[in-house]
């Protein structure tokens, strides 16, 4: 079979404006499938230059298929099935730092540039002081990043024209932010002039963004049949969900240079990010959390199982539009409708994600995903939330690390797990909660002190220990 090529495909030729950080398979089918489609619609003309930044070596895959690549849709999209094919086209090109640096810091000579996108993981955007000298190949993300922006200012001589907007897309909360205040600190610690420091202030722009997709990446067990449908062999192809979202934070001119609503793409240039992260932790990562406990004990393994089950299923519903959404702080068309894409996406026939794997560290994720809902609905309706207090119980007693005589998938801080079959062998039901309950290092706070919650939660635990 006919490996992709230039030669063959005779793709556009467009001006480079994107250099993006990483080759993930994140940003390929999100990024790169986005520009894509608005590079089709009229909507934005521009390549993208991708840069690795941590493997050692080239990506010859990539350079082998002369960086085109099929991004694969696959899942529920408005009750229909949608398996969709897309040729990107739009990269022009990709480097790899550590095999050649002079042509790294060279793409900072391009005119056209002006966007800068990454994904180099939560733990990407860092200062790493022992990066003593630009004249070295930085640790850091930020670090190479620094460099390539001062080689850009000395080659333009400061032009004011000539400074980026960057769109970093590493889930920390305020990462443009975060990036900027990173790339000041190289400029302090390895001395270099004020004025490179005021252009990075006041000529380029810095968004907090926020993405959402599932990407599940390379479809092995149905690459044959993608590849004699679309023609080509293809070693990159990505397989990815047909939601997406990207949350851009914007003072109002980003948006006419980075236009990518206007080509259907489910984009929002906004003004505080904050509702939508919290919408997001709320509905989609707090819906997730409050069924794994609860359907893992009812016999269920996987999120699609899960979402399937009439009790499951019902649970769910009811947890995210009766008890999560009225406590959210956005018109309740939106979050309905956030809430129905959700719902599809667990769904999603091609995906099969494991409740066991969600289950990972499910205490610290409980506290920062449904917690503040339950003391959120307390608030609102003096009442606790049913469905959200029984996800509660269902995690304490998930976290027994057995039930009706079938071992749980516990997987967490072992301090913290010996912490709880302490807990559990205690006399009752009401001592355990109690005693959990109390943790602040769980919950962040005391929780014994809000009424009647201790009882609800210990109702609801004995109920289950006796089904």
């Amino acid at each position: 079979m006919q490996l992709l090529s230039k030669s063959t495909l005779a793709p556009s030729e467009r001006p480079v404006k994107i250099l993006q950080f990483g080759n993930g398979n994140f940003l390929r089918g999100f990024t790169d499938w986005m520009i894509e489609k608005s590079n089709q619609a009229n909507i934005f003309d521009g390549d993208i230059h991708i840069v690795q930044v941590h493997s050692k070596s080239a990506n010859n895959p990539m350079k082998d298929q002369d960086c085109l690549f099929h991004v694969i849709e696959k899942g529920l999209k408005k009750g229909e099935l949608v398996q969709e094919s897309t040729l990107v086209t739009c990269v022009a090109g990709i480097t790899n730092v550590f095999e050649e640096y002079e042509e790294y810091l060279k793409l900072g000579e391009n005119p056209d540039l002006r966007f800068v996108v990454s994904n180099t993981t939560e733990a990407g955007i860092v200062f790493d002081q022992t990066d003593s000298s630009l004249d070295s190949i930085s640790k850091t993300f930020p670090g190479k990043l620094t460099a390539l922006l001062y080689h850009r200012f000395t080659t333009f001589h400061g032009d004011a024209s000539k400074g980026l907007i960057f769109l970093p897309c590493e889930l920390i909360e305020g990462n443009g932010e975060a990036l900027k205040e990173c790339i000041q600190k190289y400029i302090s610690f390895w001395k270099l002039p004020t004025e490179f420091s005021d252009w990075i202030d006041w000529k380029n722009t810095f968004c907090n963004t926020l993405v959402d997709r599932i990407v599940p990446g390379f479809p092995k067990g149905s690459i044959e049949e993608i590849q004699e449908k679309i023609g080509y062999k293809d070693d990159m192809a990505v397989m990815v969900e047909p939601y997406h979202f990207w949350a851009i934070e914007d003072t109002g001119t980003v948006k006419e240079e980075f236009p990518l609503d206007k080509a259907g793409l489910n984009v929002k240039f906004v003004d505080n990010l904050a509702p939508f992260r919290t919408q997001k932790v709320r509905i989609l990562n707090g819906g997730h959390t409050a069924m794994v406990p609860y359907g893992y004990l009812k016999g269920l393994r996987t999120v699609r199982e899960a979402v399937e089950n009439p009790e499951i299923g019902s649970f769910l519903k009811e947890a995210i539009y009766n008890e999560i959404i009225p406590t959210l702080d956005m018109p309740k068309e939106e979050l309905e409708q956030f809430a129905n894409d959700v719902l599809e996406r667990f769904a999603n026939p091609f995906i099969v994600h494991e409740l066991k794997s969600i289950a990972l560290n499910s205490i610290s994720k409980f506290k920062v995903r449904v917690l503040p809902s339950i003391l959120a609905y307390y608030e609102l309706k003096k009442e606790w939330p049913e469905k959200l207090i029984l996800s509660f119980a269902a995690l304490l007693v998930f976290y027994k690390g057995n039930y009706n005589g079938v071992e749980t998938p516990v997987n967490d801080n072992p301090t913290l797990m010996d912490e709880f079959n302490s807990a559990w062998a205690l006399g009752s039901t009401q001592e355990t909660v109690v005693k959990l309950l109390s943790e602040r290092t769980y919950w962040g706070e005391d929780l014994r002190g809000y009424e009647g919650l201790v009882e609800g939660v210990s109702r609801a635990v004995d109920n289950l220990l006796i089904s």
